[in-house]
């Protein structure tokens, strides 16, 4: 199945909220209305939940606590608050994916998300940007479970989802790879080009004339969550480093293990993306 098709046939893949749609709207206007952007999150109280909980959580370190919507509006700005409603969204989207531990999936995007924020911001680069393209980098994982079950099953059988090899596996079997859906599936959900172009290029970041030093911030962070995920040792990761990358966004091993998190997502940390 091309991935033409596949994003439109797949009748289980989720759809881009209602709530979604409208706050995107609002935020694509000249002069945003903070106060209706509120109210439209509002309407829906499981996601006012998730993104109040994340907005709270470690991962923003915000020196205030976040009481309502109309703080996060304020506190976070539009363009966070964009990537971060549409990332909660989809982390709540998913419900069911058959062959996937969803524990596991979003313990590893959020690892990813840390990275990303930590090297961004390190090299002066967008950090809540890095944050959401770490954290949804891998969702074309979803859509192929979901999509194309019985190739992913006999893909799984012989390469792990979390396997540095993960991907040549994909192009060989599909003529494609889980980066490809998942830059088309967040097109598809109205993310941000320059996330979009991130997930698009993760894999191969600087090949040709191809130049995204976010989709190299992400193939990075990528790989020091599968390392963490599969307890990769020190020789083992030394042997799988993306040096090249590395070179192009001025980084050595020691740089990027310098920028782990003070603190590996915990379970507590996952019940924004979960239930």
């Amino acid at each position: 199945m091309q991935l033409e098709e596949l994003l439109a046939h797949a009748k289980a893949l989720p759809s881009i909220p209602r709530v979604v749609s409208e706050v995107t709207a609002e935020l694509n206007k000249d002069e945003p209305d903070a106060l209706r952007i509120s109210e439209s999150i509002s309407t829906d109280p499981a996601l006012t939940a998730r993104l109040l909980k994340l907005a709270n959580s470690a991962f923003f370190g915000l020196s205030r606590e976040i009481l309502s919507v109309q703080d996060a509006v304020n506190i976070l700005g539009f363009n966070q608050l964009r990537t971060t409603v549409q990332a909660v969204a989809l982390g709540r989207s998913f419900k069911n994916v058959p062959g996937v531990n969803l524990e596991q999936f979003w313990r590893y995007s959020l690892n990813s998300a840390k990275i990303c924020r930590t090297l961004a911001r390190s090299m002066r680069q967008n950090e809540g940007a890095a944050f959401t393209a770490g954290l949804v980098h891998a969702v074309g994982d979803l859509v192929l479970h979901i999509g194309l079950p019985d190739e992913i099953a006999r893909i799984d059988w012989s390469v792990s989802p979390f396997d540095m090899k993960r991907a040549e596996a994909e192009r060989a079997v599909l003529g494609y790879t889980y980066a490809d859906v998942s830059a088309a599936f967040a097109a598809k959900w109205d993310f941000p080009e320059l996330i979009v172009r991130a997930l698009q290029h993760q894999l191969l970041p600087f090949e040709g004339d191809i130049y995204e030093p976010l989709a190299g911030i992400v193939h990075m962070a990528a790989w020091r969550a599968r390392a963490q995920e599969i307890n990769l040792d020190r020789e083992g990761m030394a042997a799988t480093f993306p040096e090249v990358v590395a070179i192009l966004l001025g980084l050595d091993l020691d740089m990027v293990l310098d920028k782990d998190p003070s603190d590996w997502t915990s379970a507590g940390e996952l019940s924004a993306f979960l239930g």
